[in-house]
């Protein structure tokens, strides 16, 4: 599995994600429909043109699950137990239909697990970033992360 055992996570490593991902009108229009986010910020055109923006917004909960989705291959892939939470999601800038975003993690803290001796707990910050490196979504997420010792058992 290309993910990555509790062990291997040590507190202030950073990955840069190398998959990178343009965000079209079709993925907004979709996600904002079928999770029933109907506000016209994210679908209607002429209501969006007279916004602070001058356009529809890219749905945030979209955004952060590409970001998540994103930093997945390279960080928790084969090797989670769980995704435990988010602590903290901020979006500092818009994204809009066209923006191409990349991911950048760090590694917060990891720490072995009180209850179980199969795992432990990793802190993850995201930030997803837009094609002028500008930061569009910046999330702390915690995970419960295989030891390889068990993962070699497994």
């Amino acid at each position: 599995m290309p993910g990555l055992y509790f062990e291997e996570f040590v507190p202030g490593m950073v990955i840069d994600h190398e998959v990178r991902r343009t965000v079209t009108e079709t993925d907004n229009v979709l996600f904002s429909t079928m999770t029933l986010n109907m506000a016209p910020l994210h679908l209607d055109a002429e209501y969006s043109k007279d916004s602070i923006h001058g356009q529809r917004l890219v749905n945030s909960l979209f955004l952060l699950g590409l970001v998540s989705g994103i930093s997945m291959h390279d960080t928790t892939y084969g090797t989670t137990l769980g995704n435990l939470g988010f602590d903290s999601i901020k979006f500092p800038k818009p994204v809009f239909h066209g923006d191409t975003i990349h991911v950048r993690t760090e590694i917060v803290s990891a720490r072995e697990s009180k209850s179980r001796n199969d795992s432990g707990i990793v802190t993850f910050r995201h930030f997803g970033l837009n094609q002028r490196d500008e930061i569009v979504c910046d999330a702390t997420r915690v995970g419960l992360m295989l030891k390889k010792s068990a993962g070699e058992q497994a």
